[in-house]
């Protein structure tokens, strides 16, 4: 019982830290002819160079994936957070009731973040970038998706021995 919470635990760390860089990197989408361009949720990398002028249209959509990524990674954190608390403080036989549902919160944010982020931005063929490709923050992001539901799921199951 103690390899399963110390790897749930490690995961989550593990998936809170892999949110924050997916959202803080510049690497959502990048370019496939030179000079080398990529970019993110915040800016535009061209050359070695970043500056806010993103090359995504409609603007409404990427502050609703910026938003949707923030409280991802803050729903994450408090999940963790409760997570630490309730091992120490919950009764032998309980459930992780409140650590799986602010998991499962993140999720949904995830979710909704990268879905809107897809649907407009998903066709390869962003304005001036004509040959582009996701980078490893798009990736990195379903591979959080995967694993917020993962976690949360098992603290739902999961019982203090």
């Amino acid at each position: 019982m103690l390899v399963l919470l110390a790897g749930i635990f490690v995961v989550h760390i593990a998936t809170v830290i892999m949110l924050f860089v997916c959202t803080i990197a510049n690497v959502w989408v990048v370019s496939d002819v030179l000079p080398k361009t990529s970019v993110g949720l915040w800016r535009n990398c061209t050359a070695g160079s970043c500056d806010d002028a993103l090359g995504y249209a409609g603007e409404d959509a990427l502050k609703s994936v910026q938003a949707f990524m923030i409280l991802s990674i803050i729903f994450s954190v408090i999940s963790l957070v409760v997570f630490v608390f309730q091992l120490f403080t919950m009764e032998k036989g309980n459930r992780f009731f409140l650590s799986g549902a602010t998991m499962l919160v993140c999720w949904l944010c995830i979710l909704v973040g990268v879905s809107v982020y897809t649907s407009h931005y998903a066709n390869g063929h962003m304005n001036n970038y004509q040959s582009s490709h996701h980078g490893y923050c798009f990736i990195l992001t379903w591979i959080c998706f995967c694993f917020s539901f993962v976690i949360g799921i098992l603290y739902l199951v999961l019982r203090k021995k």
